[in-house]
């Protein structure tokens, strides 16, 4: 089985490795110890098209830190060329003859603005801001999308179980139906027991149709947050699985501390660094910028020439500019840097108090999520109790056979309840571990 996987896998997968931290992050859902879904976070890790982008990002913004840390460094650049000239001979009062002249250049020049009042600094402290908060996104998104794909295949065994329940009830009412025909033909009931078996028979078997429906949106979900086609898919995902054991024991306590290092509130913290060092940026606008100009170079008529000690031309030019007056843009910008810090900051508090909300409703969702389990079970096992004393009372002419046909649905919508109990015990794990990072 685990070989016919591996190909199936193999089938699969499109170009790229999964990144380091798509697969620290996969391993949060290690614990399902199911081999297909440890599959579907593969491919999501390394196929999923809204974590590329997210990844596309992340390096842009490493690259926006070494674009700003350029800034340290003096620009250089080479020019090699030919000239050839002419000057007007109306250029002056007595109209002398034009002047004509070529000649060979090569030479360097070099820009440089020094960092005496940290306008370069601050701007690499910006862009490192901007690459941890992109970092963090990249972190978030790769805990998201993996808590979709479990979540999305935890709905897709689920259906598959109530399909499964589904058909055992079929054929459980199909028994029932034999039954009241056989009593019809004995003349010992009437025709309209046989009118309700069959209602319930077949309204049980129509559900079918939606059920098909419904597990085939899950293959197709699982199928755009893997990157695949569905039809890549449901060799693997089409056969029946049950789902997986619930049954863990989780820990769901957490503190203020630990929920400041969820991803999410990393990336808010992250950018109000950002935005504080643009602020800075916008401050340091006020102070003088030093740089330097310079320039070596040579040139002459005669090509052989152009490296003799005569030839060599130079230039530098030290240059402190300042500038005086601006017509209040500085002060605008500045106060709108402070806004854009002010916007930061109330995000970070905002996400911080979602995180709180999140782990707060996951915790009561996955306790009462267990306690409707275990309460639906026991409901589940008196409605099969019901169903089988009023089978025995009409198979004794006892009791009519509505009492048998609404002990039957009773069942079938029991077993059903409990086996989306056990999918939404199993969803409430994955937005507890989504909550808390468990």
């Amino acid at each position: 089985m685990k070989t016919r996987l591996l190909v199936a896998v193999i089938g699969i997968l499109t170009i790229v490795n999964i990144p380091v931290r798509a697969q620290e992050n996969s391993s949060l859902w290690n614990h399902f110890n199911d081999p297909i879904l440890d599959s579907l976070l593969y491919l999501g890790s390394n196929n999923n098209l809204d974590l590329r982008q997210a990844l596309h990002r992340l390096e842009s913004a490493r690259y926006s830190i070494r674009e700003a840390k350029g800034g340290y460094s003096p620009q250089i650049g080479l020019n090699l060329g030919w000239t050839r000239e002419r000057t007007s001979r109306y250029t002056t009062r007595d109209r002398s003859a034009g002047f004509t002249s070529s000649y060979f250049s090569a030479g360097l020049d070099m820009s440089w603005e020094i960092d005496v009042f940290g306008r370069i600094t601050a701007k690499v402290k910006e862009a490192k801001g901007a690459y941890n908060a992109t970092r963090e996104e990249y972190d978030w998104m790769c805990i998201t999308i993996g808590a979709e794909i479990v979540s999305e295949y935890m709905q897709l065994r689920t259906l598959q179980q109530e399909y499964v329940v589904t058909e055992q009830h079929i054929e459980q009412q199909e028994r029932v139906l034999k039954i009241t025909e056989a009593r019809y033909e004995a003349g010992l009931a009437s025709m309209l027991d046989v009118a309700q078996a069959k209602t319930v028979y077949y309204s049980t078997k129509a559900s079918l149709c939606t059920l098909t429906t419904q597990i085939a949106t899950a293959i197709n979900s699982l199928a755009v947050l893997t990157g695949s086609y569905p039809q890549q898919l449901q060799p693997m995902l089409s056969p029946v699985k049950p789902q997986p054991d619930p049954n863990w024991l989780f820990d769901c306590e957490f503190s203020f501390e630990s929920l400041r290092n969820r991803p999410d509130v990393l990336e808010a913290q992250y950018t109000v660094d950002e935005m504080a060092a643009a602020l800075g940026i916008e401050k340091k606008q006020y102070l003088p910028s030093l740089s330097l100009s310079a320039a070596i170079g040579t040139s002459s008529w005669y090509l052989k020439d152009l490296f003799k000690h005569d030839s060599f031309t130079y230039s530098i030019a030290p240059q402190l500019s300042w500038t005086v007056f601006d017509g209040l843009t500085r002060d605008a910008q500045i106060a709108e840097a402070k806004e854009q810090l002010l916007i930061a900051v109330d995000n970070y508090n905002l996400t911080l108090l979602t995180a709180v909300q999140e782990a707060e409703n996951a915790i009561v969702g996955y306790r009462q999520a267990v306690k409707y389990e275990e309460e639906i079970a026991v409901v589940l096992e008196n409605a099969q109790l019901a169903y089988k004393l009023a089978l025995d009372r009409y198979r004794q002419g006892l009791d009519a056979f509505i009492n048998v046909s609404d002990a039957l649905m009773t069942v079938l919508e029991y077993a059903d309840e409990l086996v989306v109990a056990r999918g939404n015990v199993l969803s409430s794990i994955v937005t507890l571990q989504k909550a808390l990072l468990l």
